[in-house]
């Protein structure tokens, strides 16, 4: 499988359904964006006739959705350095807003009667607000439900406490009819170290990782750059501090980079960061959030970049070679997933763990950026079936009883 294909549902005498996508979105873009992309599949495919996205994610107005696709916005909430939660709405505390958000969910759904409900990652929701809607919609209602993992959560014991704190294993048991892993198991398996039981493992479904294409066009520079990009930013500071450091030191480092900070990296440490880039006179160039990065992933000699989901899949989509600087707190999802790469060959990995995040390491990948092998040279193109595997589930789904559609 290669590109999604269009699929018939009228061919064999079935209407395209309806899909709503749960994604909660307390920070960042990740969850947002793997929605933006399914729910792009689902119905550019025939296989959904429209979605709706039910997400908190604070800067969901400033992407482009396809005609058949919509969201609803989630209050939003805030997780502070402890771990904690506060809410973004002035005048609400934490339970009042997820209250609000619960009620808005099960009227949305209520309203819209979907065919199939996508849950991504949190198998109760976040603080839970997803299990009174799941427990109605088992009482009779037509509508089927999956969880959405991405390949990679967290460390194995650390995944087992946070899921049994969540009553996740109880809710993923009895309340879901299939788990879906956006990835393959010959990279990580996520759900290693949890209790599922073999009736579960059987009913998840293994999809590849998820392409990526172009979807809007937009202008890239005309001479050779690499593509410098934290994802959404806010925990970015560090690898780009590192980046100019490098550009810094040696001024005679090429390729040129073209920086884009995302939406979350803002106020004073961007401005001090401007400042610096505009004392590299045009050797780095800088932007702030561009949902259209797309065409900077296609045009770039190589990418520097975290270790997100999201951008995985667009180094794999537009084979690029990459150097993964990834976080380790307060999760080492990036680190495992980078980790992992490396050792298949994808990507070079640069990390804390190994005492690399030095100036010195950093203008030295840069200079071998561009000689690096693609990820296409390590076998990488059997990875990326996620989206075709997701469309015939998906419909196979919401045509048949579950007896025939687990595989």
């Amino acid at each position: 499988m290669g590109h999604s294909t269009p699929v018939s549902p009228t061919s064999i005498g079935a209407r395209p359904g309806r899909v709503v996508l749960y994604s909660h979105d307390t920070f960042g873009l990740g969850h947002l964006r793997r929605s933006r992309a399914l729910a792009s599949a689902l119905t550019e495919s025939g296989v959904a006739e429209s979605a709706i996205i039910l997400t908190g994610s604070p800067v969901a107005g400033r992407f482009t959705f396809p005609p058949a696709v919509d969201h609803v916005r989630l209050p939003g909430v805030k997780k502070l350095a402890d771990g904690s939660y506060i809410s973004q709405t002035e005048g609400m505390d934490i339970e009042a807003t997820t209250a609000l958000r619960s009620a808005l969910i099960d009227s949305t759904i209520d309203q819209y009667e979907p065919d199939l409900l996508i849950v991504d990652k949190e198998p109760t929701g976040f603080r839970g607000e997803l299990l009174d809607t799941l427990k109605r919609l088992r009482e009779g209602s037509k509508t089927r439900i999956v969880l959405g993992l991405r390949d990679v959560l967290d460390e194995p014991d650390v995944l087992a406490t946070e899921w049994a704190r969540k009553g996740a294993v109880e809710a993923t048991e009895t309340l879901y009819d299939e788990v879906w892993v956006y990835g393959m198991r010959l990279v990580y398996d996520p759900t290693q170290g949890l209790p599922l039981s073999a009736d579960v493992r059987s009913r998840t479904v293994w999809t590849g990782y998820l392409r990526r294409s172009i979807v809007d066009a937009a202008e890239v520079p005309d001479t050779p750059y690499i593509l410098v990009t934290p994802g959404g930013g806010g925990d970015g500071a560090a690898m780009v501090d590192l980046v100019l450091s490098a550009y810094e030191q040696d001024p005679d480092l090429h390729p040129h980079a073209v920086l884009v900070y995302g939406p979350f990296l803002s106020g004073e440490v961007r401005e001090r960061f401007e400042t610096r880039v505009e004392a590299l006179g045009g050797r780095v160039t800088s932007t702030g959030f561009d949902s259209k990065i797309e065409p900077l992933f296609a045009g770039a000699e190589g990418v520097i970049c975290m270790g997100g989901y999201n951008t995985f899949c667009e180094l794999l989509s537009f084979d690029q070679r990459a150097v993964i600087v990834p976080r380790t707190q307060p999760r080492l999802e990036q680190w495992i997933r980078a980790h992992r790469a490396e050792e298949l060959g994808l990507v070079r990995n640069i990390d804390r763990f190994r005492e690399e995040l030095t100036t010195d390491a950093m203008v030295a990948a840069i200079r071998a950026l561009p000689h690096q092998r693609r990820p296409s040279e390590a076998g990488a193109d059997g990875l990326l079936d996620g989206l075709d595997v997701v469309n015939a589930r998906a419909q196979a789904l919401m045509q048949h009883p579950l007896t025939d559609a687990a595989e």
